[in-house]
């Protein structure tokens, strides 16, 4: 009689009734819009239709008050850093283009791998260099490997590192082919439904794709075609889909925050959403998806159009004044070979070797190019040798984003801190735009939740970009990854 109450008791316990594991949604899609600032979700709202940004809104939770905690605020930073949860002194992706072994390198360049789908040299990438888990890594070990997950974007970069280092798949779409395409380090060949989506593709330029809506919605085009030849969502686990919108991007770069094409981008990429999210109710199911929307970066209104209007704005050019601190060290050390390696991202890297090779001493060399940017610099407001951070009069706000982005091998010495309206460009730029720097309209993005699990509701308390990846798994409830310092937010 016990061995039989025994038995039938660990029956009962080891039954899938008893089970304590949580609850998931059937599909996570995590979208980003490039470039999108915090007030676009506003600016537009009455051109918008019911289905896309406005069913976010009006459905969903949004926290108004989300800010990146790093510089420089770049495409690939942002994106890693929505779904590592982490900042570039942790998950080591410094920038688009960074210091990699002392020279330049690309954030996912990858000799190892080999294009697929074109013989285009730039499509050998991959995630390695990114040093932590992401959402979607976290999600496939907590399921023991049964999720699916894959990362689709226009930009490699943008495909690849939020998918992370596990994903099943990642594409992006290559300007010499005008196709989607991916590398050997996800598989070997295109699978064949992605070979017939790109025989649908229009035979037009690669700028006649980036700078209109067409580019967006071919991106909405694969990530449907993913969820319907890789069954995500329909197949009894919790997967994920990535997505990241690009041509808003390319069109904020070259006419700018108020032009009417970056207008237009907004509201045929509102109607993209909305497709999408129809499809995505008809083919998972309404209510069994969960989808947040972020933005990698924001982008400052034009320096051309501020003067307009009579805001302070400047326009400081990255190469010249490399010749101009050139000339400072010279005047200090004599007629020394060039000191300077590279200015990036408002990083001023020195050349170590050169350094070495004339007997000099490095942190006098770092002294001196800090003080050729004293208080009378038209364009930059604080200079700060990034070892010695702690010794300057700077805001704390900015100190600590300057140390949350300096990763050490890969981010150079000097960090320039630069004045508000005040960015690196080109001549002739007009009324485009740029990003990287602390401000708000470069650092205030959206983050908006909806759907499974997500209450309708806002709050305008202060929030960081790396808390969205600790808010997205604390729903679905998996663990952070492995390089998180964010918190996941409360939403009541």
């Amino acid at each position: 009689m016990y061995r039989k109450f025994t038995i039938a008791l660990l029956a009962i316990l080891l039954s899938p009734l008893c089970t304590t594991a949580q609850p998931r949604p059937k599909l996570v899609v995590g979208i980003t819009v490039d470039q999108m600032r915090w007030d676009y979700l506003y600016r537009f709202y009455d051109e918008y239709t019911d289905g896309g940004f406005r069913r976010m809104l009006n459905e969903g939770y949004t926290l108004e008050d989300c800010q990146i905690n790093y510089v420089p605020t770049i495409t690939a930073v942002g994106h890693t850093s929505i779904f590592t949860g982490s900042t570039p002194a942790i998950h080591g992706i410094a920038g688009n283009n960074y210091l990699q072994n002392g020279k330049m390198g690309y954030c996912c360049q990858d000799t190892t791998v080999a294009p697929v789908g074109t013989n285009n040299k730039k499509v050998r990438c991959s995630p390695r260099l990114m040093l932590t888990t992401t959402i979607g890594d976290e999600l496939k070990t907590a399921t023991n490997w049964r999720s699916k997950v894959v990362g689709v974007s226009f930009k490699d970069r943008a495909a690849i590192l939020p998918a992370g280092h596990q994903a099943d798949a990642a594409y992006w779409f290559d300007d010499k082919t005008c196709h989607f395409v991916t590398s050997t380090y996800y598989m070997q060949e295109l699978p064949k439904w992605v070979n017939k989506l790109n025989k649908q593709i229009k035979r037009i330029s690669y700028d006649s794709i980036r700078y209109s809506p067409y580019g967006n919605q071919l991106t909405a085009d694969m990530a449907k075609a993913v969820v319907e030849n890789e069954r995500l969502g329909q197949r009894g686990e919790c997967d994920m889909l990535t997505v990241s919108f690009s041509c808003t991007d390319m069109v904020g770069h070259t006419f700018g925050t108020h032009s009417p094409k970056t207008h237009q981008q907004y509201i045929e990429l509102d109607k993209q959403l909305a497709d999408l999210f129809t499809y995505l109710d008809q083919k998972v199911g309404k209510g069994q998806w969960l989808a947040f929307l972020a933005a990698d970066h924001g982008a400052a209104n034009s320096v051309q159009q501020n003067l307009d209007h009579n805001i302070p704005a400047g326009e400081w050019y990255g190469g010249e004044e490399k010749s101009a601190i050139e000339k400072t060290l010279k005047e200090k050390f004599g007629n020394t070979e060039n000191l300077v390696y590279r200015i990036f991202d408002y990083k001023v890297a020195l050349d170590h070797e050169a350094i070495r090779r004339q007997g000099l001493d490095e942190q006098q060399v770092r002294d001196a190019v800090v003080a050729h940017f004293d208080w009378r610099h038209p364009h930059v407001m604080f200079a700060a040798d990034m070892e010695r951070l702690h010794l300057y009069t700077m805001p704390d706000f900015i100190r600590e984003r300057i140390q949350n982005g300096y990763h050490r091998g890969r981010s150079g010495d000097i960090q320039l801190v630069m004045r508000p309206g005040h960015f690196d460009t080109w001549r002739g730029i007009g009324y485009g735009t740029t990003h990287g720097i602390w401000a708000p309209y470069d650092n205030h993005i959206p983050f908006v939740l909806m759907g499974w699990g997500v209450p309708h509701g806002s709050s305008a308390a202060e929030c960081h970009i790396t808390d969205i990846a600790a808010t997205v798994c604390s729903l679905i409830h998996v663990q952070m990854p492995s390089g998180c310092i964010g918190h996941a937010v409360k939403l009541e």
